[in-house]
């Protein structure tokens, strides 16, 4: 080999080392020299890059224009967006429930009574009567029940009211001279003037209250049609409630079957322990205040228990209401100081109630945050006026049993094999 062999050997030998080593950029004068240019050690600061190499996305993000987002703003629109379908399928619910109003209420009353009444149908079929034999026993006889007592206390009632309504007077006439001679010291222009605004808000609002009155008849086609439909699905569902629950399940795929049937059951079981724990409470409450009402004297006894009763059904709020009627007819007919035991009574009564009664007899089944219950009764009244005070708060625990019931998530099952090689393991 010449010398001007070797030296062209040593160049080139020397070229091949310092090519660059992460491979050939397709560039064609890659071989002329231009490799070293181009690596990218060598490329210049401002040079543009190429966006599919250099970018860092992130997992959760499909382009490159999510992962300019920051995530914290990624997340919060994330939920915003998921909030705001749930609040439009939520108000069209509603809107839905408050137009077929005369279906859905008279059916929520008779899944009440149902949850009422479905112990006595239960302890009739094990005394061997026939399933619809022992229903329409138990409806007739509940039936009965309540026909009797709203007779007893309308004929009360109507032998109380012109007592009643005496004392009223000679009341209002002792407030009227309270008000003169007692710290307001209130004249008679005074008197008469907010007297005349009383008379003028009447007088304005007449047109209001006709239109109330005229549209009564509709209101009464409406509570017959709805009390006719309470009696009828009470019937069926203390009857067939079982297989109309199975029916529901067999509409859903198979893999949810299993979880909505044991939800449903656990909220069924709730329903009953409420409604039961709530008519025991009632009761106590409705003969407690009532026997004191006895003892003094207080007119209309009967039907103030019976409506301290009913409103024990709406808590909190219907015992105060109930407690107050019965504080204002004894102030009423009896002065100050009957007003006063009274009233002491009620707030006793209260006290026991809810440190006592209500933890003892509806336990941890139903256990819910008063501040929950104050919530959906005033949610209740705006969207149903009473009955959805009424039904507000069992629904309420229905809901909670049935949330929690589907979040509780299943235990894994073990296959006979694996059981059988763990148990030969050393």
């Amino acid at each position: 080999m010449s010398r001007f062999e070797q030296l062209r050997a040593r160049i080139r030998r020397a070229y091949e080392a310092g090519r660059p080593r992460s491979g050939s950029t397709g560039n064609p004068e890659e071989g002329q020299g231009a490799g070293p240019v181009d690596s990218p050690s060598l490329t210049h600061p401002l040079a543009p890059v190429d966006a599919d190499s250099s970018a860092d996305v992130h997992p959760s993000t499909a382009s490159r224009d999510d992962a300019d987002v920051p995530h914290g703003l990624r997340i919060a629109a994330a939920w915003s967006w998921r909030l705001i379908v749930i609040g439009v399928v939520g108000w069209t619910l509603i809107r839905v429930v408050g137009t077929i109003r005369i279906v859905i209420i008279p059916l929520i009353i008779a899944l009440l009574l149902s949850a009422l009444l479905a112990p006595a149908v239960g302890l009739l079929l094990r005394a061997r009567f026939p399933r619809s034999l022992a229903t329409a026993v138990v409806l007739v006889t509940g039936l009965a029940a309540v026909v009797g007592t709203l007779t007893l206390v309308v004929n009360e009632f109507i032998r109380g009211v012109p007592d009643l309504s005496r004392n009223a007077t000679d009341g209002i006439r002792q407030i009227q001279e309270w008000l003169k001679t007692g710290p307001l010291h209130m004249s008679d222009n005074q008197l008469n003037s907010y007297i005349e605004q009383g008379e003028q808000w009447i007088n304005e609002n007449t047109q209001a209250l006709t239109s109330g009155a005229v549209s009564t008849a509709t209101t009464v086609f409406e509570v017959l049609t709805g009390a006719l439909l309470v009696l009828f699905a009470t019937f069926f569902f203390l009857r067939d409630g079982g297989k109309i629950w199975r029916f529901i399940v067999r509409l859903l795929p198979v893999a949810a079957r299993w979880r909505v049937d044991d939800a449903g059951r656990a909220s069924w079981a709730t329903l009953v322990a409420y409604v039961r724990a709530t008519v025991l409470v009632a009761f106590i409450d409705a003969v407690g205040i009532g026997i004191f009402l006895v003892i003094f004297d207080v007119p209309f006894a009967f039907p103030l228990a019976a409506l301290v009763f009913l409103g024990a059904f709406i808590p909190i709020v219907g015992a105060t209401l109930s407690g107050a009627v019965a504080i204002l007819v004894a102030l009423v007919d009896s002065g100050w100081v009957t007003a006063l035991i009274i009233l002491g009574v009620v707030v006793g009564v209260q006290q026991i109630e809810g440190h006592i009664l209500q933890p003892l007899i509806m336990g941890r089944a139903v256990a819910i945050h008063p501040l929950a219950v104050i919530i959906a009764i005033a949610a209740g009244v705006v969207l149903a006026g009473i009955v959805g005070a009424l039904v507000s708060v069992p629904l309420i625990a229905v809901l909670n049993t049935a949330v929690r019931r589907l979040a509780r998530r299943r235990p894994p099952e073990v296959p006979p094999h694996a059981v059988v090689v763990a148990s030969q393991a050393p």
